[in-house]
């Protein structure tokens, strides 16, 4: 059974990719956690604490698509590691802003929009790297692995990262994650693998119209792109707000959100490990449904408590429904696209994916005073429910995959 689980970690380049970018995520998380509190904090402001959200995502928008050309046309490492450069420098700049008392939300506003922008050319490099590292029939437990490693750090970085905020302070948080960027490098500089560019001669933008016109002609992946934006723009709230449920419909501090935060992403853990011993399972499409329909009902049960034991084990189950349908419409996705095309394909299901998360956070902040927070929560969930039972009953491209 172990051996099933995690079969990808036999490959060396997948390994070293793996440990890199798990303790760079570790950080990252740390950094979230205390960014999140800090804006809610200094502002108070719900809407501010989405649009930092949507500030953070709205690059992967506007810039994935061209991040995705690039991917297919220079050296992939090369890429990432200029991703990883800039998104280090942020950190220590709002360590420094932190320490000597200068900080505003404007500065964090701004700063998550250049690590949004160097996230928006690293991502598809990132996503079209992984399936070099390992063979075609171990790519779906290379894809839930990677999954594990990501979700893993969303266990130990708010864990790390309540700690050093309450016991150190934000300061630590921004340059703790500065440093966890040097691991991610330095596996990146071991890898012995090289992605051979295209010498097309082509402009960016005809690049782009042929990972669009690819995605257009391959029947099923316009839906599975669909789903992976609605899934995203309704479902993300629900992490992004935990500071909202913590503070104002749990009655609690920043140690309960670090709590929240890690019960999410341990269900996403589990969620990923079931995923990855199942292996290259049939009809992953209608698995990734039946999980959209219980990622729903589990928001909305989310949004109607009121108790902290109760809140966590929804969303131990909620976060482990949506990295199984996560883990299943991504390895789709790969494996139907050509390496060649790989860059360009997975910077339009980036573009979704990550595309969600800012308009689905704009948008709960927005309603949030309006509406309140549970009310608002618990309308996205039915929606995800709706979602899925639309592409079950109605639109059966995916369910039949």
């Amino acid at each position: 059974m172990l051996g099933r689980v995690f079969k990808a970690f036999q490959y060396r380049e997948f390994r070293l990719l793996w440990f890199g970018s798990c303790t760079s995520s570790i950080g990252t998380w740390m950094q979230i956690l205390a960014q999140s509190w800090l804006v809610f904090n200094i502002s108070g402001s719900a809407f501010l604490l989405g649009l930092d959200n949507f500030l953070a995502q709205l690059p992967i928008v506007l810039f994935s698509l061209i991040g995705g050309v690039i991917a297919d046309r220079i050296d992939r490492r090369r890429v990432l590691l200029g991703s990883q450069y800039v998104q280090m420098t942020s950190s220590f700049v709002l360590t420094l802003l932190i320490f000597f008392k200068l900080i505003h939300v404007w500065h964090i506003l701004a700063l998550s929009f250049v690590v949004g922008c160097a996230q928006a050319f690293g991502g598809p490099a990132y996503s079209a790297l992984v399936p070099m590292l390992v063979e075609k029939e171990d790519l779906p437990n290379a894809i839930a692995l990677n999954s594990i490693q990501f979700n893993l750090a969303r266990v130990i970085g708010p864990v790390l990262g309540g700690l050093a905020l309450t016991q150190l302070g934000a300061a630590w948080c921004f340059a703790l994650n500065g440093i966890s960027f040097i691991a991610v490098i330095i596996s990146l500089l071991l890898l012995t693998i090289h992605f051979v560019p295209q010498n097309t001669g082509e402009s960016i933008l005809t690049g782009v119209r042929q990972g669009l016109a690819f995605v257009r002609n391959q029947g099923a992946m316009v839906g599975l792109i669909g789903l992976a934006f609605f899934m995203t723009a309704l479902a993300m709230p629900m992490i992004a707000f935990l500071p909202v449920f913590a503070k104002t419909v749990l009655h609690s501090g920043p140690g309960a959100y670090s709590i929240l935060l890690s019960c999410s992403g341990l269900g996403s853990v589990l969620g990923a490990l079931v995923v990855a011993a199942l292996g290259n399972i049939q009809k992953k499409g209608l698995t990734a449904l039946l999980m959209l329909l219980l990622l729903g009902g589990g928001i909305v049960a989310f949004a109607l408590s009121r108790s902290t034991v109760l809140s966590c084990v929804l969303l131990l189950i909620s976060g482990a429904a949506l990295m199984a349908v996560f883990s299943m419409i991504s390895t789709l996705v790969q494996l139907i696209t050509a390496n060649e095309m790989r860059g360009r394909v997975m910077s339009v299901y980036n573009m979704a994916f990550r595309g969600g998360m800012p308009l689905g956070s704009l948008t709960t902040g927005w309603l949030m005073p309006i509406f309140s927070a549970p009310s608002v929560m618990a309308v996205n969930g039915l929606l995800l429910l709706v979602l899925g039972a639309y592409f079950l009953l109605v639109q059966r491209r995916v369910a039949a995959l």
